[in-house]
């Protein structure tokens, strides 16, 4: 068994199970929480390292080779989203000591967080379809307690729409994969993609491809799939709304890619048709639907929606540089997506509230905070030079490369409502004075993790050159999908 491949789902296990000892301590709890995530990504990093310097890795549970057995498998991709998910669980967690209250904490956060980090880290580096749903499972159970941690009315309406629409999505993917079984006799997905190449039942197959991307499109909040994420994300507190926020969705993002760039790969035109038409939806009603709302939180989850629309454009495009360009966004995503959702619990901290027009004065009275949600705003927005305004032009020249106009228009119409309805927040939250005429508090600790994710932003803005080579290698192996076959299933030989 490869440790390095392991160490990012053992980590977080037995953190939790440390944090349950600890019970009746919570101090002890925020801090191996907090040693637990710096934990997890240090070993996703020392796994990212291997998998750079010496391909890919993969490990069979029991020494049971594929197909039979239960395989981890890391390539580029994968390596890169479980180093994403250590960064977002470790500024979570150091975020969460100042934001989290007591009661919380007492009814069991940091080990849920835990649990949730661990079926995160599992779905990103399982082999095997059936195994994905499991870890699917396991860190849905972890957010369905965390988003009703607390019981607040607002709260339990939340998780009710939130739990219905992912029981769904589980449903109708557990049904895919009974039928896959029924066609293919495996549910590995390296061995899959060679059994289907070798089947010819298109009508079937077209079948699978749509019950996947329904159930991978719920979780991944497409649409018109989504609504169920801006009913929810800010009822939570903002510690959890940032962890779902940076990860959550990018799983079901993660998942589509993997199972339409290895499993389904030929025979399934449509479904990139269907994409592109997705794609376009999904910003444009996304971007519209947070230019409506007037509490900061809310705006946040529609622009989830909206961004996870140009993620989908590479998928939908299919192209190498397109392919680069959803691996780009996604981690660009992952970032200021979190910092973001962070920032707005340091702006109702200060202010005392998210909604907009109750707030005010920050701009005056604390210019770093002011700085430090700028700098994730531009980004979303697509502003040179910064992170997004990369992820957005390489998306858009794909899109041109491929005669997709209307896409490419669509694209940066909604990099300019994206920006509305980031200065919107600004000139509300931050440049007015406070309706109240209250000075703003103080947000202390909350400072520290918000700068390291701006500073993380900035660094890929700025060093744009390493990280794009990083996404065309992630890209060059999702679309030579041999490698990976041939890495999982040479055991059997």
């Amino acid at each position: 068994m490869n440790l390095l491949l392991v160490a990012p789902i053992l980590v977080p296990l037995l953190t939790a199970a440390l944090c349950l000892l600890a019970w009746k301590s919570v101090r002890v709890q925020r801090w191996l929480g907090v040693a637990g995530s710096a934990a997890l990504l240090a070993s996703a990093l020392a796994l990212f390292a291997e998998v750079d310097g010496r391909g890919m890795a993969v490990s069979h549970a029991g020494e049971w080779a594929a197909p039979f057995g239960i395989t981890l498998a890391a390539d580029l991709l994968g390596a890169l989203m479980v180093v994403l998910g250590g960064i977002v669980g470790l500024m979570v967690a150091v975020y969460s000591l100042g934001s989290i209250d007591e009661g919380r904490e007492r009814f069991g956060f940091h080990p849920l967080v835990q649990i949730l980090l661990m079926g995160v880290c599992g779905a990103f580096l399982t082999g095997d379809l059936f195994n994905l749903y499991v870890w699917f499972e396991v860190l849905l159970m972890a957010s369905f307690v965390l988003t009703a941690l607390g019981g607040e009315r607002a709260q339990m309406e939340g998780a009710i729409k939130y739990v219905t629409l992912n029981l769904v999505s589980s449903a109708i993917f557990l049904a895919a994969l009974g039928l896959l079984y029924g066609l293919t006799h495996s549910l590995n997905m390296a061995d899959v993609s060679l059994r289907l190449a070798r089947l010819n039942y298109p009508a079937l197959e077209n079948l699978l491809a749509v019950l996947f991307f329904i159930a991978f499109g719920i979780k991944a909040a497409v649409f018109p799939l989504f609504f169920w994420l801006p009913a929810s994300y800010h009822t939570m507190p903002v510690a959890v709304s940032a962890l779902f926020a940076g990860l959550l969705t990018k799983v079901g993002v993660y998942a589509l890619i993997r199972v339409f760039t290895l499993v389904f790969r030929d025979d399934v035109e449509f479904i990139k048709e269907l994409m592109l038409v997705v794609a376009c939806l999904t910003m444009a009603v996304g971007v519209l639907g947070a230019v409506a709302q007037m509490e900061m939180r809310r705006i946040l989850s529609f622009h989830i929606v909206s961004q996870i629309g140009y993620m989908i454009i590479g998928l939908a495009l299919m192209t190498p540089l397109a392919l680069a360009g959803t691996v780009f966004y996604l981690a660009h995503h992952i970032i200021v997506k979190t910092n973001l959702f962070l920032v707005s619990g340091a702006v109702a901290r200060a202010t005392g509230s998210f909604e907009l027009k109750k707030s005010g004065g920050l701009y005056a009275a604390q210019p770093g905070l002011a700085l430090l949600f700028l700098i994730p705003a531009l980004s979303l927005a697509g502003i040179p030079p910064l992170s997004g305004f990369w992820g957005k032009y390489i998306l858009v020249k794909a899109g041109l490369e491929s005669g997709q106009v209307v896409l490419v228009v669509v694209a940066l119409a909604v990099s300019v409502f994206t920006m509305i309805s980031m200065m919107k927040i600004w000139s509300e939250a931050f440049w007015k004075p406070h309706p109240l005429g209250l000075t703003p508090a103080p947000v202390g600790l909350l400072n520290g993790p918000i700068a390291a994710m701006a500073a993380m932003t900035l660094a890929i803005g700025f060093g744009v050159e390493p990280v794009m080579q990083l996404a065309e290698r992630s890209a060059q192996q999702l679309l030579e999908p041999q490698t990976y076959i041939q890495a999982v299933l040479e055991a059997r030989r």
